[in-house]
């Protein structure tokens, strides 16, 4: 799974990378300060069962806090986008070649509004941040439209011996976009059966919109809302835009409580939406705490946390699940307890999970055990979310 971070330049981008990753990148308020895509880890957070086995986990990847499991997932933060970077400008292509793996994207919005179209600063408020998510997205439609246009000709001749959803599935395979998505888009537009030399400019621009919101779907983070004036600028978006899933977000307020907590100043877990002070702090310390209270407070935490959750979980419906080769001790065959935790779609069968742990497992699948009921468990189980699972096969 890899999660692609855009929007246009300064809007945050490389921002809200540092605090969902921790990684350090280049950062400026100069337009396309990144320019190659920085590469990290973020982490989606699990309820972990340890605490209702009365163990403790020890995980080999990710790590776990108070029975709060992080589970690793990719993300890639990429150069901004302008309008009319399909046609060239900016960046162009190149960053919209950088998203052809992506399975989601987190478009990142200045909600202060104090940056233009351009990305170039402007006096705060005096921009609408609604003008970023229509032209975006738009960016993005009339992308894949061109690959559409450049390759017409060609798939109208395959046009004569292959059915539509096999022609769109192998033209669009390389970006990453299902099958399942393409079928689902030709179903709702009628296009499924009608000859492509039929179709009009306008079903192909419904066609790649569709196809978009289904294959790369996107979340909008609102991102500065602690600067006076954003919160009702993301309350106006929530309203604008009721079919969107939007977050308000700092970013920089994110990155401040890890630092803090990091140093022993607060304790602090990402997701939260407060915190406590654990060590004596300065006069500005406490100001600066008490205003990222006060905003947490509104906000429900910073927003960082709550965008990775919600595209992992509700825009590409994964679950969670653990597997366990000792039931009796939760742990794998070195003892280590709960070691792992896989993200898998929604809807996946205990044959699926067997093999996302290793291909022998599905090969040599016997059956599955639920850990907490005991129960024996056929390769057509379908799983659910935090399921403790052994997997049993033949050696």
């Amino acid at each position: 799974m890899l999660i692609g971070i855009i929007g246009k330049p300064s809007t945050g981008k490389s921002t809200f990378f540092m605090a969902a990753t921790s990684a350090v990148v280049k950062r400026s308020p100069v337009p396309f300060t990144t320019i190659k895509p920085n590469h990290a880890i973020g982490y989606v957070e699990v309820e972990c069962p340890d605490k209702e086995f009365n163990v403790k986990c020890k995980p080999r990847t990710g790590y776990c806090v108070d029975s709060r499991r992080f589970v690793p997932t990719d993300l890639l933060d990429v150069a901004g986008l302008v309008p009319g970077a399909h046609e060239g400008k900016g960046l162009g292509n190149k960053f919209l070649d950088d998203l052809r793996q992506a399975d989601a994207l987190i478009h990142i919005v200045d909600a202060s509004g104090s940056t233009n179209e351009m990305g170039e600063k402007v006096e705060t408020g005096s921009y609408d941040p609604a003008n970023d998510l229509r032209f975006l997205e738009d960016e993005l439609d009339y992308w894949l439209k061109g690959i559409l246009d450049n390759n017409w000709q060609k798939l109208l001749r395959e046009g004569r011996t292959k059915k539509n959803e096999e022609i769109m599935h192998e033209q669009f395979t390389g970006l990453g976009i299902s099958r399942d998505a393409i079928v689902k888009t030709l179903n709702e537009l009628g296009l499924k059966e009608k000859p492509l030399e039929q179709w009009s400019e306008e079903e192909k621009m419904e066609f790649s919109r569709k196809m978009r919101k289904m294959g790369k779907p996107l979340i909008v983070v609102a991102n500065m809302c602690d600067i006076p004036g954003a919160y009702e600028n993301y309350e106006k978006l929530v309203k604008e835009f009721p079919d969107h899933l939007i977050i308000p977000c700092s970013s920089e307020a994110e990155i401040a409580l890890k630092e803090a907590a990091k140093n022993g100043f607060i304790k602090y877990i990402p997701g939260d939406s407060d915190f406590e002070i654990v060590k004596e702090l300065s006069e500005e310390q406490k100001k600066a705490m008490e205003f990222l209270k006060n905003y947490m407070k509104k906000a429900g935490g910073t927003g960082v946390q709550k965008a990775l959750n919600t595209v992992v979980f509700e825009l590409l419906h994964y679950i969670a699940v653990f597997p366990v080769a000792v039931p009796s001790k939760l742990s794998d065959i070195k003892g280590n307890i709960l070691p792992d935790c896989l993200l898998v779609k929604d809807g996946s069968t205990a044959l699926d999970f067997a093999g996302a742990v290793h291909s022998d497992m599905a090969d040599k699948f016997i059956r599955a055990i639920d850990v907490r009921t005991k129960r024996t468990l056929g390769a057509d189980y379908v799983l659910k979310h935090r399921d403790v699972i052994e997997v049993v096969f033949g050696r």
